[in-house]
């Protein structure tokens, strides 16, 4: 079976074909340039892009015969109005053939969550889920939430429907368990046991309170309950209780006793009965007014690890069966298959899934409907998650047409808003100084596209709010206009705030008309007359004006939200910035000097500040330091 994460795993032969058109998208230059690709087109399994007049990705999709499946599009009184208008705009298609099916499937998935083609249907959230990490690259395993790459040597236990969740089950284990959670450096360098040793949640292994055989059982206990054996441990915990109490040890049967009921804690937070279910995923699909909806549950060893609910993107005209499969694939994408999947239909493909995501896990995996017992009558719960989850999201839907439709009567917009960015910047005395963009539309927040901007031109003079922002805009609009001229992306804004009153207004008004936009409404968001005071804001329009909406006002409100996130995540990527710059060294930034030479540097003259002091006979005593690095060393810092 090949590594489903090498580059290498295709065996690929690829080619551009293209016939280049200009002006409007047409329905006949579109079927000529497939044509064209057909004429040299193999009829092996593939995955194949079709691309409009600038080169941008319309659809991904994969063939078992490339030569067959494309040919379709040439078809076009038998294609839906989707597929047609599809079709007018492809210039270009490009062309990767691989060994078999499976892997166009595997491909076709990873393509799509790089180019979100606008075609495809699209698993809109798509930010990593979280896992449960037990550590195996320290003596004393450490218990941790993990999200990302799986660069660290352990067990990894998930995926869980969110960080709250996989906290609240890191609380209980330390209760349960006492493993450590704290890092390897504050492990080191402890000489007497932390608060968490105190109020029970750890068994101190960092100040000998407990030996490596005995930690090691935690560890073993901690992993069989994870992988689902919370009776073993539980009649473990009970025996070792009763023993301690018939010694007379009231203290360690009251310690046993509190961990039993930690215990008892997690299995009755199990909302839903997952018992006998093993290892597996659940979905199940509701679809009403048009738009539809995935409710996802994770079974991990019989317990619930939650649930999400998905409304995947470009689902119009899609069949239901296609929409899940296209979600499997790119939710499988990230998060690594169970050995059950189970769905709430049959889907066309599943067999050809099915190998797919057991390439993708290293292992088999059973993709199957669920016809009786408890696997059943979890579904039919998820069913009924699913179509809960949709009529809420309708509900939501309604209330944030009536809340858009209303911000656009109040700002003189022709039409609700698709798309709202707000800015805001923060540093202290102009350090660390960033500017942050936060976007939301009809759906929501659109945390995918936030922006941070890193205030970094010369010109702009250090705790200048003014200029942070001309800098934060100027770079916005300009990329905006060299990736997107004619506006035909999703990427231009309907209505831009800016945190600030009318200094900050006039800034960024200035900044668009140089780069000679005037036709995207801009609107301030300043405190009012009394400072600090909820509903006061008082809002600076283009034209000189100030509004100031009733306090009641749902828009009002929405408003303050909006201002409030862009506030939220400007002030925690400074911090980020601010931590960064206080952990960082004179030393990071001499050219040739890595983490070996810097580490002993500082071991050998004991601060950065000293080694940028030392003389150039000393620097060449430094262990493992040449004498042309020393040369480096000394130039760099004596001559600049």
């Amino acid at each position: 079976m090949s590594d489903p994460n090498s580059p290498n795993r295709f065996n690929e032969e690829k080619a551009t074909y293209a016939v280049r058109g200009e002006g409007t998208p047409d329905l006949d230059a579109g079927v000529a340039a497939i044509r064209n690709v057909l004429k040299t087109l193999p009829a092996r399994p593939g995955v194949y892009r079709m691309q409009d007049a600038r080169g941008d990705v319309l659809y991904v999709g994969k063939a078992r015969a490339l030569k067959s499946r494309v040919t379709n599009y040439t078809q076009v009184t038998r294609l839906s109005n989707r597929l047609r208008r599809m079709v007018a705009q492809t210039r270009s298609m490009t062309i990767v053939t691989t060994n078999n099916e499976a892997e166009a499937l595997l491909l076709e998935a990873q393509l799509i969550k790089r180019f979100r083609p606008a075609y495809n249907v699209l698993l809109r959230d798509d930010k990593s889920f979280p896992f449960i990490l037990l550590r195996q690259d320290h003596p004393f395993a450490r218990v941790q939430l993990h999200r990302g790459a799986r660069r660290f040597k352990g067990d990894y236990f998930g995926p869980f429907a969110g960080a709250g969740q996989v906290r609240k089950t890191l609380n209980a284990l330390q209760k349960l368990f006492l493993l450590r959670s704290c890092t390897d450096g504050f492990f080191a360098t402890r000489d007497r046991p932390c608060l968490l040793y105190q109020i029970r949640r750890c068994s101190a292994p960092c100040v000998g309170r407990i030996d490596a055989a005995g930690y090691e059982e935690l560890v073993a206990d901690a992993r069989d309950f994870l992988q689902g054996k919370s009776t073993k441990t539980q009649a473990k915990l009970g025996e070792a209780m009763q023993a301690a109490a018939e010694r007379l040890d009231f203290e360690q049967a009251a310690v046993l006793r509190d961990r039993l009921k930690a215990l008892t804690f997690i299995q009755g937070s199990q909302a839903i009965n997952a018992e006998g279910v093993g290892d597996a995923d659940v979905f199940a699909m509701a679809h009403k007014s048009g738009v539809m909806g995935i409710q996802a549950f994770f079974i991990r060893g019989g317990q619930n690890w939650g649930h999400r609910s998905f409304f995947p993107a470009h689902t119009n005209d899609v069949p239901e069966d296609e929409v899940l499969s296209a979600f499997l694939m790119q939710f499988y994408e990230e998060v690594p298959p169970p050995r059950n999947v189970l769905v709430d239909r049959e889907l066309p493909e599943a067999e050809l899934l099915a190998e797919a995501m057991a390439e993708r896990a290293g292992h088999k995996v059973a993709l199957s409907v669920p016809q009786r017992g408890d696997r059943r009558r979890l579904m039919e719960q998820a069913q009924r998650n699913a179509a809960e989850a949709l009529d809420r999201r309708l509900a939501e839907g309604t209330t944030q047409a009536k809340l858009l439709a209303e911000i656009a009567d109040v700002f003189e917009l022709p039409e609700p808003p698709e798309r709202i960015e707000i800015y805001d910047n923060s540093h202290i005395q102009g350090t660390a100084a960033i500017g942050a963009m936060v976007v939301a539309g009809p759906e929501g927040f659109r945390k995918n596209q936030y922006r941070k901007f890193n205030i970094k031109r010369p010109e702009t003079i250090a705790g200048d709010d003014y200029g942070m922002m001309r800098e934060m805009f100027g770079r916005r609009f300009a990329r905006a206009q060299e990736e997107d001229p004619d506006r035909q992306g999703e990427t231009w804004p309907d209505l831009v705030l800016v945190d600030g009153g009318r200094g900050q207004l006039n800034a960024v008004k200035g900044v668009l008309e140089d780069l000679g936009i005037e036709d995207i409404c801009l609107v301030g968001v300043a405190k009012g007359p009394h400072h600090g005071r909820e509903g006061r804001e008082v809002f600076h329009l283009m034209d000189g004006r100030e509004l100031m909406l009733p306090v009641n006002s749902p828009a009002l409100f929405y408003l303050q939200r909006l201002r409030d996130e862009a506030h939220r995540f400007a002030i925690g990527a400074h911090r980020t910035k601010r931590a960064k710059a206080i952990g960082a060294s004179p030393l990071d930034d001499v050219p040739g000097i890595g983490p070996a030479r810097k580490k002993a540097l500082l071991m050998h003259f004991g601060t950065a500040r000293a080694v940028r002091g030392a003389s150039l006979e000393d620097l060449q005593k430094a262990p493992g330091v040449s004498a042309a690095v020393a040369q480096q060393l000394y130039d760099y810092f004596h001559t600049r």
